[in-house]
């Protein structure tokens, strides 16, 4: 489809292959396997000799268009989707490094990515150095010979740090690395990171680009080359961890309504953040949409708007925050976001539970730290929930 359209037409009509029985809605195509019609035509599509789809571990109609359909939108040339945020990140990793090459990453990263790096690769000779996401001398610092990647989050979760992801490009380059930037808080609705000068994005299409909490999904977007011939699909192909047909289907619906999403998200956010600077039992609110956010500049320079992520440092401790969540009547206790539902989160002890108290202080999170993702209900109803808690601490 051609790129003169605006990203609400491409987020509804990229990837659509209509069959023989010419649908108007994207066909669902569940099977694993595809017949061919000779031996030298399956000898062709399994040496890649003649495109076309060999067997739904690495091949599906659905699942290339919804890969076709996030390339468009986050401006990539090619896009492998992967079973859950946390497999997109593998099959990066997996897919371009080897023994004994090296990462710079970010100290603040979502947990599971955090144990990733610093346990899980270590096994397998792969090294990484933790730095700070905002002071870009550290990751000057850390660079070695053999880096590879520098990888980060921005915004971070859960604390919402920007970093300048133009200023790191450039390090990576002289460094002779790849840029790799998770942007799951903002979506490509509100953030491309290419644009800035990334080299591959990575997706939790589990939150924002479902947006119902409905399904899990995972993607790698970058350069044809990259992506596709330098390993990341390779990677995909072999090891299988791969997005079902259904769940792709699933996601192309959610990329439809991405936009209006994202920006309702955003509002009710920023209307929450600035309700929450005012409570006398709140100590920091943390929100790049909030010109009290250290890096608020970057952030209108990097984003369209601030997110959906708001989260907040209660007077006290874990006591205080879980009397705050366990006094809710309709914000959803879970550890999701991205949802249509808001929900409501404390990272210490939940997604940021498996790593080491050392790791959470040095990413800043606090026993007192709570993570709000705003959902799409009445922000007055959102700030009446939070509010129980608040006035009974």
């Amino acid at each position: 489809m051609s790129d003169d359209f605006e990203l609400e037409t491409l987020a509804i009509h990229t990837g659509i292959h209509r069959s023989q029985f010419n649908e108007h809605s994207e066909a669902l195509y569940l099977t694993s396997s595809y017949v061919f019609d000779s031996a030298e035509q399956a000898a062709a599509r399994f040496s890649g000799d003649e495109p076309g789809n060999v067997y739904s571990r690495f091949t599906n109609p659905t699942v290339t268009a919804f890969e076709e359909r996030l390339a468009a939108l986050e401006g990539a040339e090619a896009c492998v989707a992967t079973s859950s945020g946390m497999s997109a990140i593998l099959a990066c990793v997996m897919g371009l490094l080897s023994a004994g090459d090296h990462i710079v990453a970010s100290k603040s990263l979502f947990g599971s990515t955090l144990n990733l790096f610093n346990n899980i690769l270590k096994r397998f000779g792969i090294e990484t150095t933790f730095v700070s996401l905002t002071e870009i001398e550290e990751w000057k610092l850390a660079v070695k010979a053999n880096t590879k990647i520098f990888f980060l989050e921005t915004p971070s979760n859960p604390l919402t740090e920007i970093s300048d992801i133009t200023e790191l490009s450039a390090l990576a380059k002289n460094s002779g690395a790849w840029l790799v930037v998770d942007n799951c808080f903002c979506s490509p609705i509100l953030q491309r990171p290419f644009d800035f000068g990334a080299d591959i994005v990575i997706h939790s299409a589990t939150k924002y680009l479902d947006g119902q909490g409905r399904v899990l999904g995972g993607a790698v977007l970058g350069d044809r080359d990259l992506i596709m011939e330098k390993g990341v699909f390779g990677f995909l192909r072999t090891a299988g961890p791969t997005l079902s047909a259904f769940n792709a289907w699933v996601l192309l619906k959610g990329l439809e309504t991405l936009k209006i999403r994202m920006e309702a998200h955003s509002a009710n956010a920023l209307e929450v953040a600035i309700w929450l600077e005012k409570q006398p039992n709140i100590t920091k609110v943390y929100y790049p949409g909030l010109p009290s956010h250290p890096q608020h500049a970057l952030a209108k320079k990097q984003q369209k708007s601030g997110g959906g992520i708001v989260s907040f440092e209660v007077k006290g401790g874990k006591k205080e925050a879980w009397h705050i969540i366990n006094s809710t009547r309709m914000l959803s206790i879970t550890a999701n976001l991205g949802d249509a539902k808001s929900t409501l989160t404390h990272p210490a002890s939940t997604t940021h539970s498996r790593i080491s108290q050392g790791e959470r202080d040095a990413a800043g999170i606090t026993d007192a730290l709570l993570r709000i993702a705003v959902g799409l209900e009445s922000v007055k109803d959102i700030k009446e929930d939070l509010a129980i808690g608040l006035k009974t601490l």
